[in-house]
């Protein structure tokens, strides 16, 4: 994308590829929330947040997903190995984001997970604000502890992209780069819990 102002321009990448193994195989891109999808949530807090551009990574029943929730104006990616874990879903969107061109592309990704609807627009908005250039690395904190979104500049794309593995997404990568890390508290105008189980389905209620 063409950039038109100082403040550094970032993305959203949303990573919805999970399976919901926990919640007996329901994709949780698919499960519903105020009469919608759930990766449609995650898509309009992100633009209300103030990302510039959006991109998904579906994995799980992706082709279900698409018929059934509105990405429109998205960019979306399938991670044909999302059994692999969350830092394959990563690396997949890392790499969309990469192929938007340099100059062009997004100068940082905020990367949200479809399953924490308690996380809105406000967060979202004071992690983009933190972003100040390239090589920016912030994330959200709730009372002091690090958690979701996560800010990476552009220039720390390909690294986060090789440590990513597993389950653990950018964990080793976080944990080796702590200090550089702005911590932005996010805890009283978010909750961050995950809908992992059963008994989680009441948050969407």
């Amino acid at each position: 994308m063409a950039h038109t102002s100082d403040r550094p321009q970032v993305a959203g990448l949303v990573l919805a590829a999970g399976g919901g193994r926990r919640l007996g195989g329901r994709p949780k891109a698919l499960l519903e929330y105020r009469g919608r999808p759930l990766v449609e949530n995650a898509v309009r807090v992100l633009r209300a947040g103030g990302c510039r551009s959006v991109y998904v990574v579906l994995g799980a029943e992706a082709q279900r997903v698409l018929g059934k929730a509105d990405l429109a104006g998205c960019v979306v990616s399938v991670n044909a190995d999302w059994e692999e874990g969350m830092g394959s879903s990563l690396r997949t969107g890392l790499a969309s984001l990469t192929a938007a061109g340099e100059g062009e592309g997004p100068d940082a990704a905020l990367v949200s997970l479809v399953d924490q609807p308690g996380i809105g627009a406000a967060a979202v908005a004071r992690v983009v604000a933190a972003c100040e250039s390239a090589s920016a690395l912030v994330a959200a904190a709730y009372d002091g502890r690090r958690g979701h979104p996560v800010l990476f500049g552009a220039s720390r794309w390909a690294a986060v992209a090789e440590r990513a593995s597993g389950d653990r997404g950018a964990r080793d990568y976080l944990r080796e780069h702590e200090k550089e890390i702005t911590l932005v508290e996010c805890g009283d105008v978010a909750e961050a819990y995950d809908i992992d189980t059963p008994g989680d389905l009441a948050h969407l209620e």
